[in-house]
């Protein structure tokens, strides 16, 4: 069975500035314990060694699932977010479509389907935008995104526990409710990021970098 984290893992570069001889020690795991788990994460307690030597008990919340999202862009420019209530913070949080993926999936499949449930978008081009690891001092969560275009509906089918609301937004627009701390979830955040500078780099179709960028 493919495992989507060893591909995640296994193409990270070396930035140009970084001499993995001048690197500290790793952490090391002593063993595992499981807490805590459930069908979408489990938390894992080890006895570990620091890179300084000290001993320290470390606790890890892994998910089930890689994380995936897809930006999703009209020919006009605009994209497509989604509105939700989230209960960690007890917020309403505007994304894009985004979610989980299980490991033993194409990640673009999860995507797509996050991109029909979500928005009831279905799109005929992606390209991959952005590999990240979140919050990497307590979860070993990947997560992975694309910007999507040529754009069609799709049928809409949210979780049971989701109530979401649509809007087509300006991606000049998004980029400022970002700016002004409106526009928090990281994933968003960051792919947004990514994909002005998509266009700027001529990384995006000519049009639909053109489209983009005409109101930022």
């Amino acid at each position: 069975m493919t495992d989507s984290r060893d591909a995640f893992d296994a193409d990270r570069p070396t930035p140009a500035w970084d001499d993995p001889a001048e690197r500290p020690p790793p952490w090391r795991s002593g063993g595992e314990t499981v807490v805590f788990e459930n069908p979408w994460m489990r938390l894992t307690r080890h006895p570990a060694t620091a890179p300084t030597g000290l001993a320290c008990d470390y606790v890890v919340m892994r998910p089930r699932h890689l994380s995936v999202g897809v930006l999703p862009v009209h020919d006009d420019g605009a994209v497509t977010l989604v509105g939700q209530q989230r209960f960690a913070l007890m917020n309403w949080s505007w994304e894009m479509p985004e979610g989980g993926a299980p490991f033993d999936e194409d990640p673009i499949e999860g995507a797509r389907r996050e991109l029909a449930e979500e928005a009831g978008l279905a799109a005929a081009c992606w390209r991959e935008a952005l590999k990240v690891e979140t919050s990497n001092s307590i979860t070993d969560e990947r997560a992975l995104a694309w910007i999507a275009w040529e754009l069609s509906p799709a049928p809409c089918a949210p979780d049971p526990t989701e109530v979401i609301c649509v809007a087509r937004v300006r991606f000049g627009d998004l980029l400022r409710e970002i700016g002004r701390g409106a526009v928090r979830d990281m994933f968003t955040v960051a792919t947004a990021l990514r994909a002005y500078h998509m266009a700027r780099e001529g990384e995006l179709p000519p049009e639909l970098a053109k489209a983009m960028l005409a109101g930022v």
